[in-house]
């Protein structure tokens, strides 16, 4: 039951909506996602006061994709829906971030107190009198819930909501009463800046792990180093980067932990992906007597469908809540303090060389007779010719996600993909919250590979980079429908197939200024290499859209070899 905190009992009156976002302000937060409906409009009213931002999206489950992008440039990010109708659109997306650990913090502002305690039946609910039924749907794709009731436990409920989302990578859920935000809490906390540490491993048992790694390290003969996405969520690679570089160990990335190290490295060998691997990088992997996994998510698409053909018995995991050595498990031990004592303490290593990928493109695949289509052979080295450090890359659920795995990296380049969750459409709601997040921290080109299929379900949010003046260079796919979803069923299926748009046509469509955006159509090798070559276009001084035209049955050799499995595993009874 909510009660009022006299004000003559506080030091420094704020209100709890205020409270809330000068947390979020204190984070790194500087962007709001979401959609205003009445039940959060006047907790809306506290964002710019605090020197927030409201971004708002055409949807909540953009919103949502948009927020999630944002966190995986920023750090953290924040989501504001309402209560009910809001908050389920958003829920596909706060899922995604839940099973990829990415910290969000969803706001929802709910109906008062008084409400929910009379069971009133109000718009936007069941008709049933429970005010509980959407968080408890939340409840299981959140790593904390906060249910700001009572002004007396609002700001400690708030601390720990947040400080959960940090540390463990994950969102968290927030409800907002109507009749809440604007009552009066202590202001004072505000001075104590929220703890963000990790906790601290137990010092001997840290130790004795360290040496327990360090003796099959040292007893190595061809040791070799694979980093997945969670090195990049649990935020370790500053530790990865200088084991990397001071082991001078072959390394390699998983396909989720595209991004996590400086691929312009000289012991940097590639992405691998069991029998989707790079060339010459599932020979080098899987014939190491010592793989030390950093972070790693072994998932079907992860894996090119379950091809990681890696032992245990010839495996360190590092994790963020545990340490494998082969099969013994250290649970409570945090792989943070464990890289820093290896790199510390390990010394001379046995090292046998890798391969060294790069981006050249075949004699055959470079062929640019005239009028020739584009080839998924021809365009992702040619991407990685194209790139610059410190650029933004977003690639869809289908062939762009399989595709950059032949596209090696500038130094400093960020990779955005949904490869577990794998909801068709995120790339571009997220695109949105990074072109955001980089327009926040420096002048980074924000890029995004998406196929027209995946494109449709979200083209609305192209809407909200136009309004924020964001200047994301967008590819569009134009391959006639699902590819991905062809190779594992229905190669010629009517549900595999899509209504063509006038794709590039919704840039004028959704407003944009002419004079602050441009369009291209691509449908040969060498239009796209005219394109690439634009020192213009390359400089992205404002939104550009490309439709880039490829034939509907060509993709990636990963992709098919994944989709095979997949369809493979679907047909087990």
């Amino acid at each position: 039951m909510s009660s009022d905190i006299r004000s003559s009992e506080l030091k420094s009156p704020i209100d709890v909506a205020e409270y809330l976002f000068r947390r979020l302000h204190e984070v790194g937060v500087r962007g709001v996602h979401g959609v205003p409906g009445d039940y959060n409009l006047v907790a809306l009213d506290y964002i710019t006061k605090v020197g927030l931002n409201w971004v708002g999206n055409v949807n909540e489950l953009n919103a949502g994709y948009a927020a999630d992008g944002y966190a995986r440039v920023k750090g953290i990010a924040a989501i504001v829906t309402t209560f009910g109708v809001g908050e389920l659109s958003a829920i596909n997306a706060l899922a995604g971030a839940y099973s990829e650990y990415v910290p969000v913090v969803h706001i929802v502002g709910t109906p008062s107190t008084i409400s929910q305690r009379s069971e009133m039946l109000l718009h936007h609910t069941l008709g049933n009198g429970n005010f509980d039924v959407f968080a408890d749907m939340s409840r299981n794709v959140s790593c904390a819930t906060a249910k700001l009731n009572d002004p007396y436990d609002a700001a400690t409920l708030i601390d720990h909501a947040i400080r959960e989302c940090w540390v463990q990578s994950r969102p968290v859920y927030i409800t907002l009463p109507t009749d809440i935000v604007q009552k009066k809490i202590e202001g004072e906390r505000l001075k104590t800046p929220i703890d963000l540490k990790h906790p601290s491993n137990d010092p001997e048992k840290e130790d004795y792990v360290v040496d327990v790694i360090l003796k099959y390290l040292h007893a190595a003969k061809n040791p070799v180093i694979l980093v997945d996405a969670c090195a990049q969520r649990h935020k370790v690679l500053d530790e990865v980067h200088e084991l990397v570089e001071k082991s001078q160990l072959p390394t390699f990335v998983a396909p989720m932990g595209k991004g996590a190290v400086n691929e312009t490295l000289p012991n940097y060998g590639g992405v691998y992906a069991g029998d989707g691997s790079n060339h010459g990088v599932r020979e080098r992997v899987e014939s190491s007597d010592l793989v030390l996994t950093i972070g790693s998510i072994k998932s079907d698409f992860n894996t090119a469908g379950f091809t990681y053909r890696v032992s245990q018995l010839s495996t360190i995991d590092f994790h963020s809540t545990y340490i494998r050595v082969r099969y013994s498990e250290y649970p409570g031990v945090r792989m943070q303090g464990v890289l820093r004592k290896v790199i510390d303490r390990m010394g001379k290593l046995n090292i046998e060389p890798g391969p060294a990928p790069t981006n050249e493109i075949s004699k055959a695949d470079g062929e640019m007779a005239q009028g020739q289509v584009i080839s998924h052979d021809w365009l992702w080295p040619r991407v990685g010719q194209w790139l610059q450090p410190e650029d933004i890359v977003i690639t869809e659920t289908g062939t762009a996600n399989f595709g950059i795995w032949e596209t090696k990296f500038p130094k400093g380049v960020t990779a955005l993909s949904q490869v577990l969750w794998g909801s068709i459409g995120y790339s571009v709601g997220a695109c949105q919250g990074a072109a955001l997040a980089a327009n926040e921290t420096g002048n980074r080109r924000t890029i995004l590979f998406v196929g027209d299929g995946s494109f449709e379900l979200t083209a609305q949010e192209i809407s909200t980079m136009i309004r924020h003046d964001l200047k994301p260079i967008i590819f569009v796919i134009c391959n006639e429908g699902y590819t991905i979803e062809r190779y594992i069923h229905g190669m010629d299926a009517s549900y595999n197939d899509i209504q063509t748009w006038k794709y590039k046509d919704l840039v004028s469509v959704f407003g944009a200024d002419p004079q602050k955006s441009k369009t291209y159509a691509v449908k040969t090798k060498q239009e796209a290499e005219d394109l690439f070559r634009d020192p213009e276009f390359a400089a992205a001084k404002y939104l550009q859209f490309v439709e880039l035209y490829m034939p509907k049955e060509d993709a990636p050799k990963a992709l098919k070899l994944t989709a095979e499995a997949s369809a493979a595993n679907n047909a087990k009874t």
